[in-house]
């Protein structure tokens, strides 16, 4: 059974398994839903706890032995196995599989994983615990899934905002769940029951937004000018480097050309795409829409800009690298 992180309190409001494996890499979401199945396994009655860190010391068979050393009062107990690189290695891998095989309903396991690659999750003992236990994914909340999130969580706290007031929120928190988790804490302490207006909760709200430099290409390609000049500006307040960032938005401006070019060939844009080597499934989605509203004439324009924003961070051309930057990026994202 796979569940989200949102489902999981539903879930345990009705029964309980032996058996259960958070993983994603929504630190705050990873964090809401392991406390909630440990209180849910105490509320149960399971009053003892064993907590396992996995690192390259550990020993497996203190996790074996675990299944073997209930209290002599009988009390039910959970064990907390943690593996924080989600690499439990050979030996690691085989005791996992062993250890879902014997499965009781005196022991509640939870592990927690970071979010997996597609090599682990297809590993052996990956496929043991997803045939046996319920998996609850808890990643980060996509930015255009945001203000529904921030409204599910003010309403928990029997307060709630317009559609403006919501993407505002949103715009502030991106890509910092933790932190937006906070400042919604905050609007409870400060603001009564209800209606939030948008004025004050503006003043209040600090910008906690973590700037990601994929994000940029994703609001370029996305054309979503406001949202590239915002991470834009928020790149450059944190002081990356700007060879890294003209690097990012360089690639998916190759990538663009190569695909418009196959399709002057004859090829089509979904064979085109994939000849290009374009992954994942939500970046083929964003190149493939902008494939479709631009010209190959605008990418070669836009590739040659990219050429003079180069010689501009080597110091042989005068000008605002940033500037530069912005100007590069709206020649896509408009």
């Amino acid at each position: 059974m796979v569940i989200t992180s949102e489902e999981l309190p539903r879930h345990l409001a009705s029964t309980l398994k032996p058996l259960y494996v958070v993983q994603g890499d929504a630190l705050l979401l990873v964090i809401e839903a392991t406390d909630a199945i440990r209180a849910a396994a105490r509320t149960a009655g399971y009053l003892e706890r064993e907590t396992f860190i996995v690192d390259q010391h550990f020993k497996w068979h203190e996790l074996l032995n675990a299944t073997q050393s209930l209290s002599l009062f009988g009390s039910r107990k959970v064990v907390d196995l943690r593996i924080p690189t989600g690499k439990p290695g050979v030996e690691g891998g085989v005791a996992l599989q062993e250890y879902v095989t014997h499965l009781s309903d005196d022991i509640l396991t939870l592990i927690t994983l970071p979010k997996l690659d597609k090599t682990a999750r297809n590993s052996k003992w990956f496929v043991a615990l997803q045939q046996r236990a319920v998996m609850v994914t808890a990643d980060d909340v996509p930015r255009q899934a945001l203000p529904r999130w921030i409204a599910g969580r003010l309403q928990r706290q029997g307060q709630s905002a317009d559609a403006s007031t919501l993407a505002f929120l949103a715009e502030r928190c991106e890509g910092n769940m933790l932190a937006a988790f906070q400042e919604i804490q905050k609007l409870a302490l400060i603001f009564p029951a209800g209606a939030l207006a948008f004025e004050p909760v503006k003043d209040v709200v600090m910008d906690v937004a973590r700037y990601d430099i994929f994000k940029l290409s994703e609001a370029m390609l996305n054309k979503d000018a406001a949202r590239f000049a915002h991470i834009l500006e928020g790149l450059r307040a944190e002081g990356t480097a700007t060879p890294l960032v003209l690097w990012t938005m360089s690639e998916d401006i190759r990538t663009l050309g190569k695909v418009l070019q196959a399709t002057q060939r004859g090829d089509s844009l979904s064979n085109a795409i994939r000849d290009a080597r374009v992954w994942p499934a939500t970046k083929q989605a964003l190149i493939e829409n902008a494939a479709r509203r631009l010209r190959f004439a605008q990418i070669a324009a836009a590739m040659q800009h990219a050429a003079r924003v180069d010689k501009t961070i080597k110091g042989l051309r005068l000008g605002d690298v940033w500037d530069e930057l912005l100007q590069l990026g709206m020649r896509i994202a408009r």
